[in-house]
């Protein structure tokens, strides 16, 4: 159960956790899907210093207006492929973000995104289904790349 400032979501996708880590770790991947939709991350803004202790930094460009958005954060733990972790130190709070990938039975991976120390203004209805947005662009970029969708 989260608490108030915390949220977790969950995906199934038909992928290795190998592909999905390889998704969310390198640029010309990330630029495919991060952020949420209106907005675009062209790869020479996406760096992934992939240790603990390495930045993780992205420019989203809104597409209506072309404002950008830098989301700075330092990674705390890379397992591959199965765990990342991050905090955003400028967001109130230090935002935390962990994902986990547990491959299933099937040869499908769960992904589990859980943040803690959310601050209210990315808690909100609209800021939450933002975030959805991004996952489902990241659902439908993997379904390019392997040819089948997600659950």
């Amino acid at each position: 159960m989260s608490q108030p400032g915390e949220f977790s979501y969950r995906r199934v996708h038909r992928a290795s956790r190998e592909l999905l880590f390889d998704c969310l770790t390198q640029p010309e991947h990330l630029s495919h899907f991060w952020g949420p939709a209106g907005t675009h991350a062209p790869p020479g803004g996406i760096t992934v210093d992939l240790r603990p202790g390495g930045a993780f930094e992205t420019v989203m460009v809104n597409d209506a207006d072309g404002s950008e958005y830098t989301m700075r954060a330092v990674y705390l733990e890379v397992r591959r492929p199965d765990r990342l972790v991050w905090r955003e130190p400028a967001v109130e709070g230090g935002m935390v973000t962990t994902i986990t990938l547990t491959e299933l039975a099937d040869g499908s991976t769960e992904v589990v995104t859980h943040q803690t120390n959310v601050p209210a203004a990315y808690a909100g209805a609209q800021a939450r289904a933002g975030f959805q947005t991004s996952l489902d662009r990241f659902a439908g970029y993997l379904a390019e790349l392997t040819g089948s969708s997600s659950w």
